[in-house]
């Protein structure tokens, strides 16, 4: 969709990682990107449009530039991560191998954010064309190995589980926490609560505005901070302002990717809080790599990610109630939650990138 560099989310990051990592494999990858080629991107990157242009534009240029990779080198896997740039390639890949990366229902998606039935029902369509052609699929937990058989028909047998994964040694910070709130002109002597996340609605945010209203009865100093951009930023603010949580949240909009582990580490505790449609929930594993307990909430692929390192760290639901009992509980008794250095090796072990990519080169060998 973007390369991670020009273009946060969650999508764009696994796929920049997951591309070094398999090359640190020794496998031989082009990879094909919307966007504007940058100095950010590897040389085997290659732009084949600028995102502002019309969807008939792009696509064309998407087949322009499979059919120019295709003629320039052996392939022998075609994988792919976004089922749009994928449709006009489809005839294409008759005689091909071709892996599909699904990161999320589309369709399902746009719905839970209210687009209008029309874009979803576009949508769904696109999908289904396109995961009728691939051969197998690679899913980031097995909460959405069953969502794809459920929604789209697909025999399991074809599904593959890999969870994404995380560059463990660029969040092992060697900054201590009071070392990190100087870095961010945070409080030394505040709890913090952080919640990195796309400000849209299935994750789950406004609950957890709401769960602060409690959570500063309980520990009248804690302070929760947002990072992130999206669609419900004014909505928010608002909230913010309406329940007289200004000293309490804030809404610290885009954070650069290399100030990241920092804001982690800065931290006692963070949450992911999503309602809808999770499929694995990166901003939990970048806080265990940085050391810092995660709770999460028991959607989608969240408890497969955190629960194997301590099940207490799973709520029982996405509740603004269980949020705010939650969140009073690891403030105010922080030993109960697992220590940094479990954190940190519990990521390393399982999500570092080298381990992921061998995981996903093994679904190509077969």
């Amino acid at each position: 969709m973007g390369w991670f560099g020009e273009e946060p989310g969650g999508l764009n990051r696994m796929y920049a990682g997951l591309l070094g990592g398999l090359e640190h494999q020794g496998v031989s990858v082009r990879g094909l990107v919307a966007g504007v080629e940058t100095a950010a991107a590897p040389p085997n990157v290659c732009f084949f449009e600028r995102r502002d242009r019309s969807a008939a534009r792009r696509l064309l240029s998407a087949r322009r530039s499979f059919c120019a990779a295709l003629h320039s080198q052996s392939v022998e896997v075609v994988a792919a991560h976004f089922a749009l740039y994928a449709l006009p390639l489809l005839d294409l890949l008759r005689s091909r191998r071709f892996v599909f990366h699904f990161h999320g229902p589309w369709g399902c998606e746009s719905r839970a954010e209210h687009e209008g039935p029309l874009s979803v029902a576009a949508k769904r369509v696109v999908e289904s064309l396109v995961y009728r052609r691939a051969d197998r699929f690679i899913v980031l937990s097995s909460a959405f190995a069953d969502l794809l058989g459920r929604e789209y028909g697909i025999r399991h047998d074809r599904i593959f589980v890999v969870p994404g994964g995380v560059d463990a040694s660029r969040y092992a910070v060697r900054e201590s926490r009071i070392e990190a709130r100087e870095r961010f002109d945070l409080p030394h002597d505040r709890p913090l609560v952080v919640s990195v996340r796309r400000l849209i609605r299935r994750v789950g945010l406004e609950g957890l505005v709401d769960a602060m209203a409690d959570v500063r009865q309980r520990v009248p100093e804690a302070l929760l901070l947002i990072a992130g951009r999206g669609p419900l930023e004014q909505q928010l603010q608002l909230r913010i302002a309406s329940r007289q949580l200004e000293d309490h949240v804030r809404l610290l909009g885009f954070v650069a990717d290399e100030d990241l582990p920092l804001l982690y580490r800065a931290c006692d505790v963070s949450i992911v809080p999503s309602v809808a449609l999770e499929g694995f929930g990166l901003s939990a594993i970048e806080s265990l790599a940085a050391g810092t307990p995660v709770l999460v909430t028991p959607v989608g692929g969240l408890p497969e990610v955190v629960g194997a390192l301590d099940c207490s760290l799973v709520l029982p639901d996405s509740s603004a109630a269980t949020l705010a009992d939650a969140l009073s509980r690891a403030l105010s008794t922080p030993g109960g939650l697992p220590p940094s250095e479990r954190c940190a090796r519990y990521a390393r072990e399982r999500f570092d990138w080298p381990v992921i990519a061998r995981r996903v080169l093994t679904v190509y060998e077969h």
